[in-house]
């Protein structure tokens, strides 16, 4: 299951006591924001695409929504979400609780400048019922991210 993974990779780091399973489901922004009792901005959704053949995620503020055009002036193709089965195999974990955390190999992971206006945030940990308080900079570090990105809008 994908959430062993995660919690393997924070074991790793000497964090995984913070990584919260709930007792409610945590699938989407709403949910989760209820479940820990935080603003649904602060919920770090992450969003999975299609880009030259591969898989790249973009973790958003929960408030924030994709901008077409800033995202093809970015990555040079219309924004094309992976169905759920594409997202399960080439990411490694299902809708609901994706997360830039222990992904396979060779997805890219991008942070959408949305977060930045806070100082912590709550991720999925790779099920539909998890999360994890981050700040800014364990999440750029925890994430393998490729870089900042800019391709979000309504927040």
């Amino acid at each position: 299951m994908a959430i062993e993974k995660v919690r393997e990779y924070f074991r790793e780091q000497g964090m995984e006591e913070r990584v919260q399973e709930l007792d409610v489901s945590s699938a989407t922004v709403e949910l989760a924001a209820a479940a820990l009792h935080c603003e649904p901005q602060r919920i770090a959704k992450t969003l999975s695409f299609m880009v030259d053949g591969h898989a790249v995620l973009v973790v958003a503020a929960g408030d924030a929504r994709v901008d077409n055009s800033k995202y093809k002036a970015r990555f040079g193709a219309k924004a094309k979400m992976l169905s759920p089965e594409e997202v399960e195999t080439l990411v490694g974990h299902a809708v609901g609780g994706v997360c830039p955390f222990a992904v396979n190999e060779g997805v890219e992971v991008y942070l959408d400048i949305s977060l930045k206006r806070f100082d912590t945030v709550f991720p999925a940990c790779g099920s539909s019922n998890s999360a994890i308080e981050l700040t800014i900079s364990e999440l750029e570090e925890h994430s393998s991210y490729t870089g900042w990105v800019d391709v979000c809008k309504g927040y």
